[in-house]
């Protein structure tokens, strides 16, 4: 049986990890199947936004640290990719956090662009309750997505968040009742999937290289170049001739 399943809905894929029994924990299988699953969609230009989620129970139960091998900085590295591939496609990212987020799971939560929680969610770092240190950039992802208070509390004193609370301390976009959750994500990826494929990329480039970025002048001269590549493509040209025939009426 396939651990990842992928269907496409108006323009939207859904990957689903899907191996319940184990509450959808990374495995270097599942790893494998992720990373073919994103080659695939970044392939289809008919696809515009990406939606990641478990198979019920679960989101994503932590990593199976039984697969590390000999090597546990090359094993833990490549387990990583099961989460770190999703933060480098090119498309946008939503995370539908349906249950349990822990350790690894709480990284494929934290790399996706947006997330949305359904109201039994949990978010549980879970690192300090099993005596390892936190990994894959956890730490430095949850400090910048919910401020150094909320990963404190998480990490450091195992505060674990359901969807409403992750709402209220701004770990996640948005807190829908659960099942809402997958139509709730499709229909925010459509935004993305009704609009020119390249476009949409080269704003999600801009928006990441913000992070690197300390003055206004600085985000103006960034922002400048895809700006005025984007005046001379025939879809802003037809959307403003639209626009325009719209005002004058005819």
């Amino acid at each position: 049986m396939s651990q990842v399943r992928t269907e496409i809905t108006d323009g939207v894929a859904v990957i689903t990890l899907n191996d319940p029994d184990k509450r959808n924990a990374l495995n270097l299988d599942m790893v494998e199947e992720v990373g073919a699953a994103l080659d695939a969609i970044e392939a289809d230009e008919s696809v515009g936004a990406v939606v990641v989620t478990g198979e019920p129970p679960a989101f994503c139960a932590g990593a199976d640290l039984s697969h590390l091998g000999a090597s546990q900085r090359e094993g833990l590295l490549a387990i990583y990719e099961g989460f770190l591939r999703f933060g480098r496609c090119p498309l946008p990212t939503i995370a539908a956090v349906n249950g349990a987020a822990v350790g690894a799971g709480m990284n494929l939560a934290l790399v996706c662009d947006v997330r949305i929680a359904a109201e039994r969610a949990r978010f549980d770092t879970r690192f300090l309750q099993l005596g390892l240190h936190p990994g894959g950039g956890h730490t430095w992802m949850y400090r910048r997505i919910a401020g150094p208070q909320t990963v404190n509390a998480a990490v450091l004193l195992g505060q674990v968040m359901d969807g409403r609370e992750a709402e209220r301390v701004g770990l996640v976009h948005r807190c829908v009742p659960d099942a809402e959750l997958l139509d709730h994500c499709i229909d925010m990826g459509r935004a993305s999937a009704q609009a020119p494929r390249d476009l949409v990329m080269k704003i999600k480039a801009s928006i990441q290289d913000m992070a690197g970025i300390d003055d206004h002048q600085a985000a103006v001269e960034r922002e400048l170049e895809p700006q005025v590549w984007s005046l001379n493509q025939p879809a802003f040209k037809e959307r403003l001739a639209a626009l325009q025939q719209k005002i004058s009426g005819k």
